[in-house]
């Protein structure tokens, strides 16, 4: 397979790929978390003969998806046997979640849930790497958690996501 990347100013980045049995795929990723995906004629590499357009939470779960963290093919089944059941998962703070305004060391996330939070992209695109305790969660965050799927699935509907009530 090969793959060029190519900047977008002012828009993204262009990733055009050719794959082993000659298909060209070109994706789209715009700043604003848009993805299109384009698909071309194997005939004619500048025509594309279909498109779709996907907005970030719809890519992050396709590549979810594609990449095997909801289902693993069976030859995959001894790497998956190893991981035993670790998912990473993007997940934002919505409002009035619990998580609002609240450190990660208040919120007592490791041990009440047995997860990590292993990066953050804070609503003005700073990342932080393996947040400390002391890191505040604001509106907007993407929280990025590493856990048993259960357990990660737990803490996104308890703390990240907004609380009616």
């Amino acid at each position: 397979m090969n793959i060029r990347e190519i900047e977008l100013p002012g828009i993204g980045k262009k990733y055009e790929i050719i794959t082993k049995s000659k298909d060209k795929i070109v994706v789209i990723i715009h700043d604003d978390g848009r993805r299109d995906i384009y698909y071309f004629d194997q005939e004619d590499y500048e025509e594309a003969i279909s498109s779709t357009t996907f907005d970030d939470t719809e890519a992050r779960q396709i590549a979810a998806i594609i990449g095997g963290m909801t289902y693993a093919p069976k030859a995959l089944e001894t790497i998956e046997m190893a991981f035993d059941d670790l998912v990473i998962e993007w997940s934002k703070v919505e409002p009035g979640a619990l998580a609002v305004n609240q450190t990660i060391g208040n919120l007592n996330i490791r041990q009440s849930y047995d997860v990590n939070i292993v990066a953050l992209i804070k609503r003005n695109q700073k990342k932080i790497h393996t947040p400390g305790p002391e890191t505040l969660l604001e509106i907007g965050d993407t929280v990025i958690v590493s856990g048993q799927r259960n357990q990660v699935k737990t803490i996104v509907k308890e703390i990240l996501s907004r609380r009616d009530g």
